[in-house]
């Protein structure tokens, strides 16, 4: 029996130095969110539990799983970074990786934790270029970023190439905290040629087939960003940052660009647009079918359970 643990907190500005201690209030309402549901882990006595809101969590976990015999598994979401160290230094019974990358970065923060490499997946049947999509009143071709309207994503940088590239639209879909940020810059350098919106997950299928190019400037350190994949199985071309984690996401199936320099990005999405991909978006993003990922996990949790 497997039980993934998690709370839906409340995104909020983490406080300095507090926060690496995660003693601010996103770090304390993980804390009691997990006290809370400590006693029914202890009563249930799971074989396998996945905390996956990282801070005190794994830590409670990890000493009342130890107590009864049960297994943690951490997947590391959260990146290399000071996050995925700490639930390193948990000592889950396993620890999983999301690309080659974070595998040999994982193994060396912690040496003493067995780490194994599965990415996370595609529901390549729901995701794919057939059916039914969303038509758009905007100038072709259209250029699509998804993600969280945040910092780390670099919208910003989308907009300032698309602004430069001066043919097409540019199309946003998220939501975060500088929405208002990103739709006045956008109207301001891009005019009638930008839109910015959320759309709930049900509809994005649809919407990946109304577009031509897929982008995304997040940096390096993000460490898997399954919309790249979704774009990929409806067999939309990728442009997004060249580092080795999206390389090994990407393959043959787009481009990988330093977003930061406006001029290289542009060029990169002009020659998305201009070529002739064939299925290699599709072909690339098969790999990571869920039914591939599926059985890699359960291959693990019956290595934990026997």
């Amino acid at each position: 029996m497997v039980d993934i643990i998690s709370e839906q907190a409340s995104p909020c500005v983490r406080w300095p130095l507090l926060w690496r201690f995660y003693l601010d209030p996103f770090g304390i309402q993980i804390a009691l969110f997990t006290l809370k549901v400590l006693p029914r882990i202890w009563r249930e006595k799971y074989d396998i539990v996945v905390p996956i809101d990282g801070g005190w969590q794994p830590a409670f976990i990890r000493i009342v799983t130890w107590l009864y015999g049960g297994k943690m598994v951490i997947s590391g979401q959260s990146g290399k970074g000071w996050d995925d160290r700490n639930n390193l230094w948990c000592f889950p019974n396993v620890f999983v990786a999301l690309s080659t990358k974070l595998t040999n970065w994982a193994r060396q923060a912690n040496p003493f934790v067995r780490v194994v490499y599965i990415p996370n997946g595609v529901d390549i049947e729901k995701f794919k270029p057939e059916g039914d999509r969303i038509h758009f009143k905007l100038e072709k071709p259209i250029i699509l970023s998804v993600g969280a309207l945040d910092k780390d994503k670099r919208m910003d940088l989308v907009i300032k190439a698309v602004a430069k590239l001066g043919r097409g639209s540019l199309l946003i879909v998220g939501k975060g905290p500088l929405n208002t940020e990103l739709k006045e810059l956008g109207e301001r350098i891009l005019g009638r040629r930008f839109e910015i919106m959320s759309l709930d997950f049900e509809d994005m299928p649809k919407l990946y087939k109304g577009v031509d190019v897929f982008t995304l400037a997040s940096p390096w350190f993000r460490s898997f960003e399954v919309v790249i994949v979704e774009a990929m199985a409806t067999n939309l071309p990728v442009v997004v940052n060249s580092d080795e984690i999206r390389e090994e996401i990407v393959g043959e199936a787009g481009i990988l660009v330093d977003p930061t320099n406006t001029e290289k990005y542009e060029e990169a999405l002009n020659a998305a647009l201009g070529k002739d991909w064939f299925d290699k978006p599709r072909n690339q993003a098969k790999k990571f079918d869920w039914d591939i990922i599926a059985k890699d996990y359960e291959r693990l949790f019956n290595t934990l359970t026997q």
